[in-house]
């Protein structure tokens, strides 16, 4: 009888025991959205009993090194990775990825073109977005009501450069216009690119030679150091996303040019001080509406060597779904929501009360598109970069030069010769062309 109970005992506690349950582990980067996702995450364990979720959180800069590292190894660390929309047609393309083929209840139909285009290679998806994004103008409407300029839905550079001539107002605190100068190639390159898109230039042309010693690339960065320099804030050159979040925020920027997603907190008026003062445009043309605004998106992919594809292509559904938003706005409100990703979000109206940039943000994500995004032909895909493996490097070294030059410690001629040199050299050796 002992015996039998003993037994017993151990049946239950063998059931019970943790390590039956397949472990996923999942590399994110430490931002807002993705810390809800690991917050929620404890609902898709109770619907998924046999799967356990762990988290290795990282900042942006060690993720991408420290996921380029895995797969490229095939180290295996990971079931889950997180990645953006210029390694996802790269690792396609190698096949470093899983395909992923989601189910009807997905609704693959849903997502918004943009996205699926851009995480897509030869019409396979290869990662699902988890928030996408594009880059628009924020501007402060009351000086502008006030400097009696009306902005248009799509401004063009020179308006954008008149209208921050007459609201720069330094000795109050006002800038006219805050850009970012920190140098990467995800940084002050993600701007810049998309602003010598529209002034009708390109990364490289036809024959994969660098093209930054160009005319459209001396009019556009000698445009933008010479409108920062006369209206922007000091010490531009160090500026990224936080610190002109920062600024604006604080009521210093009269417009800003950058991620639709910064709209959700330039326009809460428990971040911001000027958030009733806000209103949005789309991102400022030039020569052509080409690649005036950027695209990204942060997703989710699944290895191509990993041994928990089925538990993995579970949790990235999941996380991607039209109920896992419906879960984030049940628990936390529509405007915590994940946005850039799906059409049935944009047709909420919940949603579109409680984002009133919705229209605004879905206009230049619909717009932008990766395939076509200069106005001679690119032989790469990417608007605000080439999807290629050598761009990484190039746009580093290239943003390192921009932002000297912005702080005066080069000329734009002198920035734009070494950058040219030193992409040229880069793709010769890579072997693009002799």
């Amino acid at each position: 009888m002992k015996q039998q109970a003993f037994l017993g005992l151990a049946l239950v506690a063998a059931l019970s025991l943790p390590s039956t349950a397949t472990e996923l582990v999942i590399v994110t980067v430490n931002n807002g959205h993705m810390i809800e996702m690991q917050k929620l995450g404890k609902y898709f364990e109770q619907a998924n009993p046999g799967i356990q979720l762990k988290w290795v959180t990282l900042e942006e800069g060690v993720l991408r090194q420290r996921v380029t590292t895995d797969i490229a190894t095939k180290g295996g660390q990971f079931d889950v990775m997180t990645i953006g929309m210029y390694e996802t047609p790269i690792w396609g393309k190698k096949g470093w990825l899983q395909e992923i083929k989601p189910d009807a209840a997905y609704d693959v139909d849903d997502l918004l073109p943009a996205m699926r285009n851009g995480l897509s290679v030869g019409g396979k998806l290869y990662a699902v977005p988890f928030y996408g994004e594009s880059s628009m103008l924020m501007y402060r409407k009351d000086l502008a009501d006030k400097a009696g300029v009306q902005v248009p839905e799509r401004p063009t550079w020179t308006q954008i450069r008149d209208l921050a001539a007459k609201i720069h107002d330094p000795k109050n605190g006002v800038y006219g216009i805050c850009l970012r100068g920190k140098p990467g190639w995800g940084d002050n390159m993600a701007f810049l690119s998309t602003m010598v898109n529209t002034f009708g230039g390109q990364w490289f042309d036809m024959s994969w030679k660098p093209q930054i010693d160009s005319k459209p690339w001396r009019d556009a960065v000698g445009f933008y150091v010479d409108m920062m320099k006369k209206y922007g804030p000091p010490g531009s050159s160090s500026n990224s996303f936080n610190e002109i979040l920062a600024l604006y925020n604080q009521g210093k920027c009269g417009m800003w040019v950058d991620a639709t997603i910064a709209a959700s907190f330039v326009s809460d008026p428990k971040q911001s001080k000027v958030a009733d003062k806000v209103a949005f445009a789309q991102a400022p043309t030039m020569v052509t509406p080409k690649g005036a605004n950027w695209l990204w998106a942060w997703t989710l992919a699944i290895p191509a060597g990993s041994q928990k594809v089925e538990a993995a292509r579970k949790f990235v559904t999941w996380a991607t779904s039209k109920e896992y938003i419906q879960l984030v706005a049940k628990v936390e409100g529509w405007h915590a929501v994940p946005t850039g990703t799906r059409k049935s979000t944009y047709a909420t109206p919940e949603f579109q009360k409680a984002a009133r940039f919705a229209a605004a943000e879905k206009m230049a994500i619909d717009s932008a598109n990766p395939n076509d995004s200069t106005l001679p032909k690119s032989p790469y895909v990417g608007v605000q970069f080439a999807a290629i493996p050598e761009f990484q490097a190039i746009g580093i070294t290239v943003g390192q030069q921009m932002s000297a030059a912005l702080a005066g410690k080069t000329t734009v001629d002198a920035a734009l010769k070494a950058s040219q040199f030193a992409a040229e050299r880069e793709m010769k050796k890579a072997g693009y062309y002799k």
